[in-house]
């Protein structure tokens, strides 16, 4: 991601915290920087694992409370892709996709198919609906040698 959207979601964080009414900490800007330097779907733990392993300061509580904020805020997306767990990603500027979930192994994959954009464009017309977003999984197994040997 480039610098100057690093610096977009920042401020728009500050602002969100501010119209709160909530206290704008370094951990919770360096929380925001780590998961918009990311390229994958983590969950809370990869990173607090993340941040502690660069030596960054930073509590469970602290990175499970920014990111409910961040979800808040519109800054990042939370899903639950069928396990006890949830997964986040970034979500500002980000184009609308879709995922496939590996059964064995969690991979997630994201894919962008126009198609599915013209179905629910039709859907939203036929129901005189206003979609703000979707969300579309497709479950199976990847093509990792492990998990295709486990295909039934």
């Amino acid at each position: 991601m480039q610098e100057n959207q690093v610096q977009e979601v920042k401020e728009l964080f500050a602002k969100y915290l501010e119209d709160k009414k909530l206290r704008k900490t370094p951990e919770r800007f360096a929380l925001l920087e780590e998961i918009y330097t990311r390229n994958d779907h983590f969950d809370a733990e990869q990173l607090y694992i993340d941040m502690k392993t660069k030596n960054f300061k930073v509590s469970r509580a602290t990175v499970y409370n920014t990111l409910e904020l961040l979800a808040e805020c519109n800054l990042i997306r939370k899903h639950h892709f069928g396990q006890n767990l949830s997964y986040f990603e970034k979500s500002y500027s980000y184009r609308q996709h879709d995922h496939l979930i590996c059964t064995e192994c969690n991979k997630i994959l994201e894919f962008c198919d126009p198609r599915i954009q013209s179905i629910r464009d039709m859907v939203a017309e036929h129901y005189d609906f206003d979609i703000k977003f979707h969300s579309l999984n497709f479950y199976g197994t990847c093509n990792d040698e492990k998990c295709k040997g486990k295909r039934k």
